[in-house]
């Protein structure tokens, strides 16, 4: 069973946070937006994103490179994926 099956409830309830949070942000732009009202709706978006990929990131590696059926090369390709979305990541 996929780790995102695994844990499927979980992350959506993450991305539901995030969903709730970015309408929360929408709603204080709608208004007239205090600065530190929309950098701590910023902030906290950023963080619960962090969090989601952090979680899923982690089940990625330890299921698919921790796996002990990997050959290298299979390895090498799951490690050159997971660094192509960081670097998207963390752009």
């Amino acid at each position: 069973m996929s780790h995102t099956i695994a844990s499927k409830n979980k992350l959506l309830s993450r991305v539901r946070r995030i969903k709730g949070q970015s309408i929360a942000l929408e709603n204080v732009l709608e208004g007239e937006p205090d600065c530190m009202a929309v950098l701590q709706q910023v902030a906290a978006i950023k963080g619960a994103v962090t969090g989601l990929m952090k979680e899923v990131l982690e089940g990625h590696l330890r299921e698919h490179l921790g796996a002990d059926d990997l050959t290298q090369e299979e390895r090498a390709e799951e490690v050159e994926q997971v660094i192509t979305v960081l670097k998207s990541y963390l752009k």
